[in-house]
């Protein structure tokens, strides 16, 4: 039975090879309908083959795509070229093409492209959209010309390439993308809701919000994609909007997902609105979001930009997988809210947790222990610095030189500032406040001088770090020349913070007449920090009229700051005037002014 099974399969393979070089016998056959059903079979059984062999080398290259492998496409590109049969199908060369650019090669799949006899809309949009994902977006707009001029009409993915090419590249302005815009209008594809996304991105990128707001308006098939660019476009330039567009999204029924809420809680954070962002955190426990790592770090920001320290933890404690970013995040939290021993808390759990730090976490560390004047904590994290090598910047370099200052270690300061290989403005500026605030007030004016012999360009708070530098040395000359250089040599107007600093040097010194013609000659109104340094000044060298008068100046600016009358009650207290403190406490009590409990006024 086997034996004779093989021998009809046999001799069925000896007519196909007989029909297929063209030598039919119609003896062969009992009549011609035999031989025509053969020769149907025959080729139904060839385009059965060619249908499988396309199925497998296209899903081969989709594979390639997925994982990136180049070579392995090159490999399949070799073999079909072999087969010069599977060459001339448009549909793997298509493929093929897709595969090169996708894995990196466009120059290969522009030579693949222009070598192809037959092109369709699939191979231009491939082409394309692979172009655009490589970071090629003006060849690929160039490429979508070329396109429009051949006649072939685009489809909304090639659309949707075309929009994201203008809108990444600055050379492709808005003209580009309105002209797309009204290809896509001309064509009828304006409802699509993918091309009306691409293009609200478009006009977000080149900062056209109230543009985009009125085609995010016009669109009458909205899903969360375009709101989720809306809301993300108004977080880049006015976070303002945030709220309106959140409660219309939220009326209109529109569900939203994971990053509807971070964008959301993070314009919120921004916006310092404590309230709506309670509220949106009801409504992510709703939703289920709230174990999703970038969602948990945006509460978390929501949170302590508005000083609520407690809630910003126990939405930390909820994320279940913290990244680098959310230590980091709550740590500097705990600085800002005035918590810097509750940061190196968190930096230390972070670090037990096996988390490596970045240089955000170590900048944030450096600050902690400035704030906190903890040296050994410092040596610590400066030990962790040193541990991640060149993967560190000059911004945490800097704030580790302000750490060294702020500990009084300016040894450990000068060691730490040569062997940086960059010095920025910051860097000099640190350095000059350091020995100003440790006693050192002539070395900190060498490392000014050093620093303009280096082509550093000193900048505001340069100055006043230089200005006080010679107010804690008694240098008055060098004040003055420090002082008139700022706007003469380097056009920077000197503010109020550079006149109080003069104001002190002159007040110190004395020389509280000069002091007060000073602040009297001032381009702008003197404000409350002027006038409280002189009547401190006035004070120090009991001068009771230039006290009152500093007094009297200062009150007009602000009626209620208790350190004036402190100031003016210990003067009169000094010169045993106690009249004048008990008229001064009497005066507190009439304007409810009280001095803040727990605070040396000393």
């Amino acid at each position: 039975m086997l034996i004779s099974k093989l021998r009809k399969l046999t001799s069925l393979r000896e007519t196909r090879i007989s029909i297929l070089n063209n030598e039919p016998s119609f003896s062969t056959f009992t009549s011609k309908k035999s031989y025509r059903n053969l020769v149907t079979m025959s080729f139904t059984w060839d385009k059965n083959q060619e249908e499988e062999e396309e199925s497998k080398y296209s899903n081969i290259l989709r594979q390639c795509v997925e994982t990136s492998k180049l070579d392995n496409a090159k490999a399949i590109h070799a073999k079909l070229l072999k087969n010069s049969g599977s060459m001339s199908s448009l549909y793997l060369q298509n493929h093929l093409l897709n595969a090169y650019v996708k894995c990196g090669d466009t120059g290969n799949g522009l030579k693949l492209f222009d070598e192809m006899p037959h092109k369709n809309v699939v191979s231009w949009t491939a082409l394309i959209a692979g172009f655009v994902q490589k970071g090629f977006p003006v060849e690929a707009f160039s490429l979508f010309t070329r396109m429009h001029q051949s006649g072939t009409k685009p489809n909304e993915f090639t659309f949707v390439s075309a929009l994201h090419a203008c809108s990444f590249e600055d050379r492709l302005n808005l003209t580009h993308a309105y002209q797309v815009y009204g290809l896509i209008t001309r064509l009828g594809f304006e409802s699509n809701v993918y091309l009306a996304n691409a293009f609200l991105t478009a006009l977000i990128r080149h900062g056209r919000l109230g543009e985009a707001l009125k085609v995010f308006e016009w669109c009458s098939n909205k899903d969360i994609v375009t709101w989720n660019a809306m809301i993300g476009g108004c977080m880049q330039s006015c976070c303002s909007e945030v709220p309106r567009l959140w409660y219309k999204m939220i009326h209109e029924g529109v569900v939203p997902d994971n990053f509807s809420f971070a964008s959301v809680l993070t314009g919120l954070a921004e916006l310092l609105d404590f309230e709506l962002g309670v509220q949106v955190h009801a409504q992510l426990v709703k939703c289920g979001h709230g174990s999703e790592i970038c969602v948990g770090n945006s509460l978390v920001d929501m949170y302590l930009k508005n000083r609520s320290l407690a809630e910003g933890f126990k939405a930390f404690e909820e994320i279940p997988l913290k990244d680098v970013c959310s230590w980091t995040q709550m740590a500097a939290g705990c600085l800002n809210c005035d918590e810097p021993i509750e940061a190196l808390r968190v930096i230390g759990e972070m670090r037990r947790a096996g988390v490596m730090p970045n240089k955000f976490t170590l900048a944030t560390a450096f600050s902690a222990c400035a704030n906190t004047v903890s040296f050994k904590e410092g040596e610590k994290v400066h030990g962790l610095r040193i541990k991640l090598g060149d993967d560190i910047d000059v911004c945490v370099d800097n704030a580790m030189l302000d750490m060294y200052a702020k500990c009084g270690c300016m040894d450990g300061a000068f060691l730490v500032f040569r062997s940086m290989g960059e010095h920025t403005t910051v860097s000099w500026t640190t350095m000059i406040m350091g020995y100003a605030q440790n006693g050192y007030p002539k070395k900190a004016l060498e490392t000014f001088d050093q620093m303009r012999e280096e082509g550093a360009e000193p900048n505001y708070i340069t100055f006043i770090c230089v200005l006080y530098a010679c107010s804690q040395g008694g240098l008055i000359d060098e004040g003055w020349k420090y002082f008139t250089s700022m706007s003469h040599d380097y056009g920077i107007l000197p503010g109020e913070d550079h006149y109080a600093c003069m104001v002190n040097l002159l007040g110190r010194a004395g020389r509280i007449r000069e002091a007060e013609e000073l602040i009297l000659s001032m381009p702008f109104q003197p404000g409350l920090l002027v006038w409280q340094t002189l009547l401190g000044a006035s004070r120090l060298h009991g001068d009771m009229e230039a006290a009152k008068r500093a007094a009297e100046r200062a009150l007009q600016v602000d009626r209620v700051d208790p350190s004036i009358y402190v100031l003016l009650s210990n003067t009169f207290a000094g010169l045993q005037n106690w009249d004048g403190v008990g008229t001064l406490r009497e005066l507190m009590q009439s304007r409810d002014v009280k001095k803040v409990p727990g605070s040396s006024w000393l």
